[in-house]
């Protein structure tokens, strides 16, 4: 078993910057996928960004590149995202998952086993 736990969302103004934080615990083996993933209201949710835990190769959706990085502390059993230059249309509920390995369909959600609570974040003036 994993479980995760997302922190740092939170209300932001278009141009600003936040850092979420995802504390992975329990049995988490070397093959593993950590990800993030966004919902926004009314939408499918999409994957965002994910990091291999064995070898740190990372992973972006378009919409994330060159704005996004995300970040495995394997020391601390920590996966962060930095957002930067977040605009309205980032506003959404933001999920860390976890798969079992990395599969070229990292991007679909069924993909991966567990999930955090989420947490939520607004980009508004």
């Amino acid at each position: 078993q994993v479980q995760l736990a997302e922190s740092g969302g939170g209300l932001v103004q278009p141009g600003g910057s936040l850092r979420l934080a995802c504390v992975v615990s329990g049995q988490i083996l070397s093959s593993y996928l950590v990800a993030w993933f966004r919902q926004a209201p009314g939408k499918e949710r999409e994957f965002v960004a994910g990091v291999t835990w064995r070898n740190y190769r990372r992973i972006y959706a378009d919409s994330a590149k060159g704005r996004f990085i995300i970040y495995r502390d394997a020391a601390e059993n920590t996966v962060s995202l930095q957002m930067n230059s977040l605009q309205p249309e980032d506003t959404a509920d933001y999920y860390c998952a976890a798969a079992p390995e990395y599969r070229n369909t990292y991007y679909q959600s069924k993909e991966y086993t567990y999930w955090g609570q989420g947490t939520q974040v607004t980009v508004s003036s």
